[in-house]
This record gives structure tokens, C-alpha cells and sequence, in this order.
């Protein structure tokens, strides 16, 4: 097939592909917010901006839906850049370059965007269709959701109208979620004092590639590796073995990102200069066996490189080595109450040096606010004690849920009416907006929905096709029963 365009349900996928040609990355979206607002516009629908980017378009109900509770359909406009290593791809230039394979819409060698691009792509099909039935509708387009929920921290109270919050930004049709975790970013600082290279050293640069990374809530419990993990303990044991030092290091690039890729660049005494390169290859070896189940791809590989200017001092080099070891990583408590259901997780995201610093950010989640600030402060004590500067910001709360939400029962009648079964209720372990939103407007009843997407947050991105055929007939079906007001209850 040539065009995702020619794919059904056609508003879907055409307004889709707008949104794949406009670059959006997070804190980058003056372009797609221009293009929401023109697209409202257009229609001739009430539209405005907000102080801080937020995009609200307003569409009365259809005739005779005019009692209904109003709905509010909700997506974020930016999304995760991430690519390939190789991949040539300017995210805030360049457009998305989409195909379809084996029933799955994907993208070359980088993030799809179809988090939260399909959800926005929705809304807007709802917007300018001219045969739906549905009561007054208002979309409600956020910003760098994906980078601090920015738009949804900023929403001012009193700015829209709604009853009921269709949150579009899950990723597994036939699944209501209906409770998400909270978040925290906690950081750790170096500066480290930058040292002449030893004489008589051989310069080396260090790649770990080809591991699946993904998101850092839906998948930090599949057994993927960390590269920022990985590659530290290789360092950690070659700086003892060989007396290793650091000149770069580079690692992860978004705190709700499992790290795919790290690179170090290294000076070793020439001394050891075969029996390093022999350790790196036996390391790849044991690192292959840790992670054949759920990383098969890592690759390891040490090449000769420039001989740099600088390498870190030792005292800095040590606490950092220190800090990325000690710093947890993973699942770190299921929940008791649902099963297989991840209660507290934290990602060690990012190990970078640049402009002098050297930053290690992690992402702490947890559906109970105070396992999350308990975790945090653990982080901030192993980072402290290592010799950096610590902090944690970005704290924002989770979801409670509302299992006798009016909505979902609402829509779970509709979805087995339609369909024969009953969707599946569950709370998801990623941050959703509607925990702050909920906080601005406590009057919301809300759920979160959307078609099958795997892999967000990485270059193997995909959204399943038929899913989103079905993710468009419950939502065109939902807005038809949505109760009238005289008749809600909670």
C-alpha cells in the first residue's frame, strides 16, 4: 500500500498523515499548534489558544443531542523523537516517514507518533464530520505531554465546558483505563575538572546499540536492557582492570525512554591496548547471555578513535561510576491489588556530558505518591553521596480511580453491545494527563481509551491497523449514548 491515506477509517488516517508532516517534537510545537488552530478555524468552530499553547476547539451537538453531557476529547500534540543510529531524520524539520507492514503502520528509523497522533487524529475527525451523532462536543489538544505534561499542569479552571474527559492516548483497544500513575524526575549533577590525557594512552570509543528500549512505564517490565546500565558496568570494571578513563559519555536522551543506545569515548594505557579490546568482546558476550530473552539485538563494540583533548578527573570519573551503579533501575514493586500490574517503577534515563556537566536523570512512577517520594529520595541520597548535586522536579500526581465512574459503565455497555464482550478495566503504569487535568476540573468523570500501539517511545513505533478501525467505531458509537444530563449519576 503507498499511503497510509488509503487505509480505513479515512478521516483517521488522512488527518494522521497531516500530523506526520508537521515536526512536533516536545517543547518544539509552534508549528503543530498553528496547524491546530487553522484546522478549527476552517471549520468555522470556535478555537482558541491558551497563554501557555493549549489548543480547544468547541463543536455544538448535532439536532437532538443538544441535552446531552458535554465531552471533552482529549490527545497531545507533541510526541518522542527518538531514531536510529544512522538514521538521517531532523525531527524539527523533517516529516514523519511512514509505511505499512504486515497489518501495522510504522515509520523509517524513527518514533511513528502515532503516541498521541492517532488520539488527535480522532478529535479531529470528530470535528469535521457531518454525519456523526453526539452531543457538544469540545477537543482539547495539549502540549509536551511527553517531556513535563506541561499543557496539562498549565489548563487554567473555567477554560472548558465538558462533563466527561475522553482522555485518547492508551495503547491497547478493547481496554479501559481508568487510573494511572504519578511521576517524579530526580536528577544528578557532576562538574568535573577536565585533565590532560596521559601520555603514552590509546584513545577508544565504546557503542552499545541495538536494544529495543521503549516506553518507561508500559514496558519497564519486560526484561529490556538499560544501555545506560550496561555501558557503566563495562567502564566500571575496565577503569579497575586497565585504569580507564572517561573523555565522553553519552546515553539515553528522554527521561520516559528506556535507553536504547550509550557511547563513551575512553583512553586506556597502551600498554593494555589488547587485552581491553579482548575484555570488551568477552563483556558483549556475557551481556548477550543476560539479555538474549528480552534484548536479542545488543551489540557491544569497541574501535579505535580520535585522541581527545580532555578526560574526566579521576574523583568525578569514580562518583559518577558510583552513582549509575548504585542508582535502581527497573520494577522496583508490583501491585497488590491488581494483578501483574506494576505499583512503583524508575528508569535511569539519561547519563550525559555536555556544556561541562555531567547529568544522570532518572524517572520515578508509582500509582501510590508515596512509594514515589520515598524512591526519589533514595535516588537523591545515592547520587548525593556519590559527589553530585541532586534534586527532583516535574511531580505530578496519579489517577485515582472511580470504578463507580457513570462513563464506564456507560461504556462498557456500548463496547459489549457492539462487539459481543466486555472491555477489559485496568490502570495503567505510565503518566496519563488525566490525573492533573482531573485536579483542574474535579466535576470530569473520565476514561482513557485508544487503538493497539507498541513500541512507543522507540524507532519500532507501530499502531495496528484494524485496531484503529475498532477504536473508531467504539468512539463514534460512545458519543452516541453519551447519557443526557437530567440522567447522570455517579
Amino acid at each position: 500500500m503507498s499511503s497510509i491515506q488509503d487505509l480505513e477509517p479515512k478521516g483517521i488516517w488522512k488527518n494522521f498523515y497531516s500530523l506526520t508532516q508537521i515536526p512536533r517534537p516536545s517543547k518544539k510545537e509552534e508549528k503543530i499548534i498553528a496547524f491546530a488552530k487553522e484546522f478549527g478555524e476552517k471549520l468555522g468552530l470556535e478555537t482558541l489558544v491558551d497563554h501557555i499553547g493549549n489548543v480547544i476547539i468547541r463543536k455544538p451537538a448535532t439536532s437532538g443531542f443538544e441535552d446531552r453531557m458535554g465531552v471533552v476529547l482529549q490527545a497531545h500534540l507533541d510526541m518522542v523523537p527518538q531514531k536510529n543510529s544512522g538514521t538521517d531524520h531532523d525531527f524539527e524539520k523533517d516529516p514523519i516517514q511512514t509505511y505499512v507492514e504486515d497489518g501495522w503502520v510504522k515509520a523509517k528509523g524513527t518514533t511513528l507518533g502515532s503516541d498521541n497522533g492517532i488520539g488527535a487524529a480522532a478529535a479531529m475527525t470528530v470535528l469535521e464530520s457531518t454525519d456523526l451523532e453526539h452531543g457538544p462536543i469540545e477537543a482539547l489538544f495539549t502540549i509536551d505531554e511527553e517531556t513535563g505534561m506541561t499543557g496539562a499542569n498549565e489548563l487554567k479552571p473555567g477554560m472548558l465546558n465538558g462533563d466527561i474527559l475522553l482522555n485518547m492516548d492508551s495503547e491497547d483497544e478493547g481496554e479501559l483505563y481508568i487510573g494511572c500513575a504519578g511521576g517524579i524526575d530526580s536528577t544528578g549533577e557532576f562538574t568535573p575538572k577536565m585533565q590532560n590525557v596521559p601520555a603514552d594512552h590509546s584513545a577508544y570509543r565504546i557503542n552499545v546499540v541495538g536494544l529495543k528500549g521503549g516506553h518507561s512505564g508500559l514496558d519497564i517490565n519486560l526484561g529490556r536492557g538499560n544501555a545506560n546500565k550496561i555501558i557503566n558496568t563495562l567502564l566500571l570494571i575496565a577503569a579497575d582492570k586497565f585504569s580507564l578513563r572517561i573523555a565522553n559519555i553519552e546515553g539515553g536522551s528522554l527521561r520516559n525512554a528506556i535507553p536504547r543506545e550509550a557511547f563513551a569515548t575512553v583512553v586506556v594505557p597502551a600498554a593494555h591496548e589488547k587485552h581491553f579490546v579482548k575484555f570488551v568482546e568477552e563483556f558483549e558476550v556475557i551481556a548477550k547471555e543476560e539479555f538474549k530473552e528480552g534484548d536479542s539485538g545488543l551489540s557491544i563494540t569497541v574501535e579505535t578513535t580520535e585522541m581527545p583533548l580532555k578526560v574526566i578527573d579521576a574523583k568525578t570519573q569514580s562518583g559518577l561510576f558510583d552513582a549509575v551503579a548504585k542508582c535502581p533501575n527497573g520494577v522496583i514493586a508490583m501491585s497488590a491489588d491488581m494483578e501483574g500490574v506494576v505499583e512503583t517503577s524508575t528508569n535511569l534515563a539519561i547519563v550525559k556530558l555536555k556544556d561541562g556537566k555531567i547529568t544522570i536523570g532518572t524517572l520515578q512512577r508509582s500509582s501510590v505518591d508515596a512509594s514515589k517520594e520515598k524512591l526519589a529520595a533514595q535516588i537523591r541520597d545515592v547520587f548525593s553521596k556519590a559527589g553530585a548535586k541532586a534534586n527532583s522536579t516535574g511531580d505530578y500526581p496519579g489517577w485515582k480511580p472511580n470504578v463507580d465512574s457513570a462513563i464506564l459503565h456507560t461504556m462498557k455497555e456500548v463496547y459489549n453491545n457492539k462487539f459481543g464482550k466486555v472491555p477489559e478495566v485496568k490502570v495503567i503504569h505510565a503518566g496519563l494527563e488525566c490525573g492533573i487535568l482531573g485536579a483542574a476540573y474535579p466535576n470530569w468523570d473520565m476514561i482513557s481509551f485508544g487503538p493497539t500501539i507498541r513500541n512507543p517511545h522507540s524507532p519500532d513505533e507501530k499502531v495496528n491497523i484494524e485496531s484503529v478501525v475498532l477504536f473508531w467505531d467504539y468512539l463514534v458509537e460512545t458519543l452516541k449514548y453519551i447519557p443526557v444530563k437530567s440522567q447522570a449519576t455517579t
